[in-house]
């Protein structure tokens, strides 16, 4: 039996049928259009994942069933969106919508829990016990898992790594909170730093472009936020020692070139430098398809 995951973005709706090995042998994609009623976005869901299903030569029958990666908060029990800014989405009854189309089970997680669990089964995670996969990008996403499960916590809100307090009265975060991990190792947060130190760029890969041409204001921007970096990535192998933890989103596009200066700065800060077995810091390898996979895995 296959299973389909449906990575819901505020640009893209992308659909694939994954196999029993995790493969996607079959995609189906919409344009999301954010903004519109709930509904029809939901009616492209449907769209696109009959599109998926004839790519992948199949037929709905066999279909096991449908996970759904959501950015913002869910009530993964009564299958309901219960927030997401950026689509303008309160308390979406998704499950419920969808099975106007589908009898097969359907499940939904936040976004990027289900790219963590992706990660974790079929990436860079295969294989170990317990993983995280934090996303530097627009913000700072994370997930966790341990036994091949998602940590939901009580509320399905775990994994919010990116609001952890690192600068106690520091910046403000668009939580409310100020200091927050993510105020400061965001994309968006380098791009701000670049632009406060009088850089005339347009986004993260900017800043290391510059750096690697000899600006020695880029050097400086970027190694206060490794800093950054690092200390909530210390904070996290501290709480949890993990197999793994993968990155990505934009900043991780830089690979070792990033993960290189960050393990020695987590090697000197964590609580553990001593112990013979140490978390191991990655690249995500899935890319976009992260989404898709755990989404479909979310049934398991």
């Amino acid at each position: 039996m296959y299973k389909l995951g449906v990575d819901l973005g505020g640009t893209n709706i992308s659909v694939g049928v994954v196999d029993g090995d995790w493969k996607i042998v079959g995609r189906g994609k919409r344009k999301t259009l954010a903004g519109r009623p709930a509904e029809q976005v939901l009616e492209d869901i449907a769209a696109a994942c009959n599109d998926a299903v004839a790519d992948a030569g199949l037929t709905k029958e066999q279909i096991e069933s449908i996970g759904l990666a959501t950015p913002g908060s869910v009530d993964k029990n009564a299958g309901i969106i219960t927030y997401a800014n950026n689509l303008d989405f309160h308390n979406v009854p998704a499950r419920q919508i969808l099975q106007q189309w589908f009898s097969c089970p359907i499940y939904l997680d936040n976004d990027a829990n289900c790219a963590a669990l992706g990660e974790a089964l079929a990436g860079s995670g295969r294989g170990v016990n317990s993983f995280i996969a934090v996303t530097l990008g627009t913000g700072v996403g994370g997930g966790i898992v341990i036994d091949g499960k998602l940590v939901n916590g009580c509320n399905d809100a775990a994994g919010e790594v990116g609001h952890f307090v690192i600068a106690v009265d520091g910046k403000p975060c668009n939580c409310g909170r100020r200091g927050c991990w993510e105020s400061y190792s965001s994309a968006t947060a380098l791009i701000a730093q670049a632009k406060e130190a009088g850089l005339d760029i347009n986004g993260a890969k900017d800043v290391f472009d510059a750096r690697d041409a000899g600006d020695e204001r880029a050097a400086a921007v970027i190694e206060t936020y490794l800093r950054y970096l690092a200390a909530g990535v210390a904070n996290l192998v501290n709480i949890f020692q993990p197999d793994k933890i993968c990155f990505g989103g934009g900043v991780a596009y830089q690979g070792e070139a990033l993960l290189v200066p960050l393990r020695k700065l987590v090697e000197a800060e964590r609580y553990t430098r001593y112990a013979p077995v140490q978390t191991e810091l990655v690249q995500a390898c899935l890319g976009n398809d992260a989404g898709i996979v755990g989404a479909a895995a979310l049934s398991n």
